[in-house]
């Protein structure tokens, strides 16, 4: 690789690390926060948060028709310039109304920001780079929200109130430092390929409604997605509640997936890229399945000490599900989209996240209460699903979204060489009658 092509891996790298952290000293302190400067009701303020994520989601179609007109850079730096504009303002908060207005305005570069991180990684790597370059991504995020959580615990210890404001303020920073990082990669131009078809970047996303595949691919992520989310709605409830177990085990168990997804992703995807794409994810959804399966059996155990151990093990099982899935899920849906409508694709593919993400906590508390097992059991068939859906989608997706690495051309095979025929005389000639 050339030393440019480090260089803007380098940038990109130093620009996750900075805006997950500064989001990790953020994130656990979001409903204290606001409690804290307005006085307003804990329930109250999760509301006002849940409203604004949800208005929030107008952002994700409009990313895209932006990304595709200005490129996925424009609107990744921008996304992080308005958050950080929204994060100097929360000092001004004094009453739920102001809340409510600068929370929105950072759910609106929240919810861009899938789509645009996407669309930005598929123009500047490509192939299998693409896979370890998102492996590697999650793997520093996960750190980034580690350290970033143990920051904002030693800085709130020292007890001033002040500190809250400073945990804004540093948020906001890191923000903009990630939209310089960001914005200084080079996007490589590429020659366009006479011979591939293009798609007109007219039509809006009728041009998505037409392509059934990548429909399809979308809608086989919703189940898988409504599983990613157990880890922070299901499984507290679940495991304190239903198992029994103390409210420390939770926060075990989030510590095991998130240094496991730290520490293996990048040699669990490097390994994955010489597989089909579509059979990592079709796998990592299985293993998902077998986790829940897992939790559900859960229920039924009275030993202490068997429970614990399972729990553990359906951790670790939904920790490699992750592992198989995370990563080889997205750079498959990026290869799948068109690139002159890549934008508008994944913003589409992005609703198949945050859809399950903001209904999660109704559903999946709603099956928790209806049966203990309910919950897992739904999950389970979801995930299964979504498995054998994948592999059945295979051959209608595109081979270079199937395939990290490009499939070696067959070779022509030599042909012989004409043999030379004897010269025949009038003798050969046919009896003439």
């Amino acid at each position: 690789m050339t030393g440019a092509r480090l260089s803007a891996k380098t940038r990109y790298m130093l620009g996750m690390v900075v805006d997950a952290t500064g989001a990790g000293m953020y994130l656990p302190l979001s409903l204290l926060y606001f409690h804290h400067v307005t006085g307003l009701p804990l329930t109250q303020v999760g509301t006002l948060m849940t409203a604004a994520a949800v208005i929030g989601l107008v952002s994700n179609p409009a990313a895209g028709v932006l990304i595709d007109r200005f490129g996925a850079r424009a609107v990744v730096t921008g996304g992080y310039l308005l958050r950080a504009a929204g994060f100097c303002t929360y000092p001004l908060v004094d009453n739920g109304v102001s809340m409510f207005a600068v929370i929105l305005l950072v759910a609106l570069g929240d919810t861009s920001y899938p789509p645009a991180i996407q669309s930005f990684i598929a123009e500047f790597v490509r192939g299998t780079e693409r896979d370890k370059l998102l492996a590697a991504q999650r793997s520093l995020r996960n750190a980034g929200l580690g350290v970033g959580g143990l920051i904002a615990g030693a800085v709130l210890a020292l007890g001033s109130d002040a500190f809250y404001y400073v945990i804004v303020f540093c948020t906001a920073a890191g923000y903009v430092l990630a939209a310089v990082c960001f914005g200084s990669i080079p996007i490589p131009r590429t020659a366009p390929d006479s011979a591939a078809p293009r798609v007109s970047r007219k039509g809006g996303y009728r041009l998505v409604a037409r392509n059934r595949p990548f429909l399809a691919l979308t809608l086989l992520n919703v189940p898988t997605a409504f599983g990613y989310t157990v880890l922070a709605v299901g499984i507290p409830a679940y495991v304190t509640q239903d198992l029994g177990a103390s409210t420390s085990l939770v926060g075990v168990l989030y510590a095991v997936n998130t240094v496991g997804i730290a520490l293996l992703q990048i040699p669990v995807t490097r390994a994955l890229v010489a597989f089909r794409r579509t059979r990592a994810v079709a796998l990592g959804a299985a293993v998902f399945a077998s986790s829940f399966v897992v939790f559900a059996a859960l229920a039924g155990v009275g030993d202490k000490s068997v429970v614990l151990v399972g729990v553990f093990v359906a951790t670790a099982l939904f920790t490699a599900g992750e592992l198989m899935h995370g990563a080889t899920a997205s750079a498959l849906c990026a290869q799948a989209a068109p690139e002159e409508t890549r934008g508008r694709h994944l913003a589409v593919y992005q609703l198949s996240w945050a859809v399950p993400s903001a209904l999660a906590p109704a559903v999946l508390t709603a099956l928790l209460t209806l049966s203990p097992t309910a919950m897992w059991v739904v999950l389970a068939a979801g995930a299964t699903v979504s498995a054998l859906g994948v592999l059945r989608l295979e051959p209608r997706l595109p081979q270079e979204a199937v395939h990290p690495r490009p499939r070696p051309e067959p070779q022509p095979q030599p042909q012989p060489e004409p043999q030379p025929q004897p010269a025949q005389g009038p003798s050969a000639e046919p009896a003439r009658t």
